[in-house]
């Protein structure tokens, strides 16, 4: 029942960091040096950490002691329009660029991809003289700003090209066959440092994404029903606190169930497992009460240990519930599933999923916090030890408390930025943070219009044919709108930026890993 078959489109689909990786000695430091285009056509997945497709990517090159060594990387989605190229390729070089070189680590150098499948009646040869343009592009903006491009690379269709070699012996007009993956030195030195490559974003977003399969009508009834319910009573300050106890013992309950289930090789697999066992009704309620911002406060402490794995294994079922016109919805669980991802050492994912949650709801402080605070690198312990107090604070709170604020947002903000920097952090992420992030996620959703004074206007009192239960999306709570960073994050977008490390003549390791977001 889960989605695995969506594709994306191209251009939306933005990942722009610029911090040089740590470079701190380990137990598992390994000298790799590329010299070939092939060498470093094979390296391209362990840069990003995922095969990129439909993709242009600037990977910047820092000289240390005499050896090149990788830096920050950066990718775009090459867009459907060509009209488009030249101010994308612009985008990733400025991004790239002047975001490394904020911090202290402007490129040398810069090695350019281009990668993307064939049409229907096309060839591997043919995509390379169709992006041959795009990768001039990228080569003349990376030039604009005095970084050279000293190779660019095409690989489309298991071969690639380079656009800088004019050897026929090096590099064939037909182009060269890409090493079988796993194959190479680069794949066993980065097994060896414990780096994974993932597979493609489409395969890693599909487990987030909403169903599209029969049993969506089944769960969006079960929301319907649920929302006549749970609603009012969540509106109803007399009742709003039991009805976060009553989810949250659910919630509970069905991670326990995750715990023990037995386990199945296979991500696919795994999504149709956890599906069976989580009910249309449980997941309608679970949705639907993770929708006030207290409840979500506090189901975000399952967030290490034994709890961490089912827990999230659970965000991302619910997010593959948030069906049809409950597209929205699907910002708790998939913000949730961001923080247990990062909280757990994915940045991969944890990006992924929180761009999805702004592109299920562009306004949703807590996915902006968390989303600004993994891209600025920062370690999340500082947020953990927030949720532990929060925790910690609501065990010494009644009932009644314990229902009627929600502190996390704010909490957050503060463990995230430096005494007397957030409005210097938020600027910062304002000129970063692109507003083409959110599209081609794959969540349909219908856009409200907000009414002046910042509530939520009411939803259409019908959609799909069937009446939908007024107010079934809970408006932000008072500490919501008055959190740091609300406003100068306000109209952003974002788009995950996704971690990547290798080494060109130096150490490969898991800290190489650890990739920011730049701008843009």
């Amino acid at each position: 029942m889960t989605n695995h078959s969506e594709t994306t489109g191209p251009f939306e689909n933005s990942d722009i960091s610029g911090q040089e990786p740590l470079t701190g000695p380990s137990a598992h430091d390994t000298q790799v040096t590329l010299r070939t285009p092939a060498e470093l056509a094979d390296a391209l997945p362990y840069l990003l950490g995922y095969r990129p497709e439909d993709s242009m990517v600037l990977v910047a090159l820092h000289d240390k002691e005499g050896r090149g060594r990788f830096g920050g990387r950066a990718r775009l989605g090459i867009p459907a329009n060509e009209e488009d190229w030249e101010a994308a390729a612009r985008q990733l070089a400025h991004g790239l660029i002047t975001g490394s070189a904020r911090r202290g680590a402007r490129p040398e150098q810069m090695v350019a991809y281009v990668c993307q499948e064939p049409a229907p009646g096309e060839s591997g040869r043919d995509v390379k003289r169709r992006l041959e343009r795009l990768a001039h592009l990228l080569r003349t903006q990376c030039g604009e700003l005095d970084v050279p491009v000293i190779e660019a690379l095409c690989i489309s269709d298991g071969r690639f090209w380079s656009y800088c070699c004019p050897i026929e012996s090096c590099c064939p007009e037909d182009g060269s066959p890409m090493g079988l993956p796993g194959t190479s030195v680069l794949a066993a030195a980065a097994t060896y440092a414990g780096i994974q490559v993932r597979g493609t974003l489409r395969e890693l977003r599909a487990r987030l994404q909403p169903w599209e399969t029969t049993a969506a009508l089944e769960q969006e009834l079960a929301l319907d029903a649920a929302g006549m319910s749970l609603v009012p009573r969540i509106l109803d300050e007399a009742s709003r606190a039991r009805v976060a106890e009553e989810t949250l013992d659910l919630a509970e309950r069905i991670i326990h169930r995750f715990a023990v289930a037995a386990p199945v090789s296979g991500t696919h697999p795994a999504d149709l497992r956890d599906d069976r066992l989580l009910a249309h009704d449980e997941a309608a309620t679970l949705i639907l009460g993770l929708q006030d911002r207290t409840t979500r406060d506090r189901a975000a402490a399952w967030m290490e240990g034994d709890e961490a794995g089912p827990a999230l294994r659970l965000w991302r079922a619910l997010a593959r519930r948030c069906v049809g016109p409950y597209g929205e919805h699907a910002a708790a669980p998939l913000t949730l599933a961001g923080w247990v991802a990062w909280s757990t050492g994915d940045e991969l994912e944890a990006r992924e999923a929180l761009a999805m949650a702004l592109g299920a709801d562009p306004d949703y402080l807590f996915a902006r916090l968390l989303h600004q605070a993994c891209n600025e690198g920062l370690d999340p312990e500082a947020i953990r030890r927030c949720l532990r107090a929060n925790r910690a604070d609501r065990a010494s709170c009644t009932p009644a408390e314990t229902g009627s604020r929600s502190h996390a947002e704010e909490r957050t903000a503060r463990a995230e930025l430096p005494a007397g920097e957030e409005a210097t952090a938020a600027a910062r992420a304002d000129d970063r943070l692109g507003a083409e992030a959110g599209r081609g996620t794959g969540t349909r959703r219908r856009r409200r219009v907000r009414p002046a004074d910042g509530g939520d206007a009411p939803r259409p009192a019908r959609t799909g044919g069937r009446r939908r239960p007024p107010g079934s999306h809970p408006g932000p709570s008072a500490a919501e709108s008055s959190s740091p960073g609300s406003r100068g994050l306000g109209s952003a977008r974002t788009r995950a930026a996704e971690p990547g490390g290798t080494t060109t003549g130096a150490a490969l390791s898991k800290n190489d890993r650890r990739e920011p977001e730049g701008e843009g």
